[in-house]
């Protein structure tokens, strides 16, 4: 199985075509300049950052290094999925990834606050995230998708088996 250097460059190679063939044909498509910086951008997120490999977060793995001193936090992550179990499926082991992520910031949201009002202080933050456009989101998802699916094919993880590798 690819090493995680292997991973990003496959990931890194396929970006650059991708983004060369936008370049070439951008005329042709009806697709504005941050829809695609959203695709690259989330694209670039789970190449780099959340990877289908965070399931080996107890071990050294470079998406957790790039964390830096919150890498930690992926621990219990890699602790809840076996190694190209659950988390190395197509439609699912994403979802997780980022359940996760949502989960973990309720969690550490829930907590500032309730540190923060026991200092006496208030943080009123109803109405002031605003979400993205729909097209915008499209692309985030997209990007982060396309970024996973190629660690699974690198992996020999197809959509038709999703717990076996390919032989």
């Amino acid at each position: 199985m690819p090493s995680g250097r292997v991973h990003e460059a496959i990931n890194l190679c396929v970006l650059g075509l991708g983004s060369a063939g936008y370049l070439a044909l951008k005329g042709s498509f009806d697709l504005e300049d941050p829809t695609a910086l959203a695709f690259v951008a989330s694209y670039c997120v789970g190449t780099f950052l959340i990877t289908p490999d965070l399931d080996l977060a107890e071990r050294s793995v470079r998406a957790k290094g790039r964390w830096g001193l919150l890498g930690w936090l992926w621990v219990p992550y890699g602790l809840m999925f076996s190694h190209r179990g659950l988390s190395h499926t197509w439609f699912i082991g994403p979802l997780t990834r980022l359940a996760y992520l949502l989960l973990l910031g309720a969690a550490l949201l829930w907590v500032g606050d309730g540190l923060l009002r026991y200092l006496g202080i208030s943080l009123n933050l109803q109405g002031r995230i605003a979400v993205p456009p729909g097209e915008i989101l499209w692309a985030m998802a997209l990007g982060y998708y396309v970024s996973q699916w190629l660690h699974l094919v690198a992996d020999g993880m197809w959509p038709d088996l999703p717990r076996r590798s390919r032989r």
